[in-house]
């Protein structure tokens, strides 16, 4: 696990919570490679269908976070935010962009696929215009923080412990609990969407995988067979 060296405590211009006006420019920056928006699904996926996104959650990939710390709008986009009770929009509102505690909760995890070219996700710049790790630690304060490095599988979890980020340990299975979802988050390696990576996926508190839509197909496909064979075993000729 990462090893991170902590800035120095330095005072913090006042942080206020402004929902951006609909024209403001967002970044736009393109995502590093076309993995990166399969890990994102594929995390909501499994949640999804295993009927764990509340109607008040927020779930979102490469989404502006913001804030404002004195004069400056900040905002940052993490590959995969989780926010557990965001204010409802008007009807046919889009929600461009989520500012904590003027539009609901703050955050309680945010995840980022490392990148290969930037390494930002370890940040901790405290000056404008701050770093990732900085802004979710001290502006956000965002309860749990995980960076995955998709080439070697890698995935640490950070949470904060009196204003800083610590890591955490995984258990047996080289997973970490997280009390706040009541699931477990680790590595998988195996092929979804036509590709063979490492992906990030959910196990429930009995250690039981949360599936994503393919496999739980590929399930009722085996019961449905095993179903037929019983069938036949009794003399009865299963239904075309």
């Amino acid at each position: 696990m990462a090893a991170i060296a902590h800035h120095p405590s330095l005072a913090l211009p006042p942080i206020t919570w402004e929902k951006l006006p609909a024209d403001f420019p967002l970044p736009d920056d393109p995502v590093d490679n076309t993995l990166q928006p399969l890990l994102a699904a594929a995390l909501r996926e499994s949640l999804e269908l295993a009927g764990l996104i509340l109607e008040s959650a927020l779930i979102a990939s490469n989404f502006g976070l913001c804030a404002t710390v004195g004069d400056k709008t900040i905002v940052k986009a993490p590959d995969w935010v989780y926010v557990r009770s965001v204010d409802p929009l008007p009807e046919g509102t889009i929600r461009r962009s989520y500012t904590p505690h003027a539009e609901g909760e703050i955050p309680t995890l945010v995840i980022e696929f490392m990148s290969e070219t930037e390494g930002g996700e370890y940040s901790i710049n405290p000056y404008y215009p701050y770093g990732k790790w900085y802004f979710y630690e001290q502006i956000l304060q965002i309860p749990l923080y995980a960076i995955f490095h998709p080439q070697t599988g890698t995935l640490d979890l950070y949470r904060l412990i009196n204003g800083q980020y610590q890591p955490q340990a995984t258990d047996n299975n080289r997973r970490y609990w997280l009390e706040e979802l009541g699931l477990s988050l680790g590595v998988w390696y195996g092929k979804k969407a036509e590709t063979t990576a490492h992906w990030l996926r959910w196990w429930d508190q009995g250690g039981k995988l949360l599936l994503w839509g393919s496999e739980q197909l590929q399930q009722e496909r085996q019961r449905a067979e095993r179903l037929a064979e019983q069938l036949r075993a009794l003399g009865v000729a299963p239904e075309a």
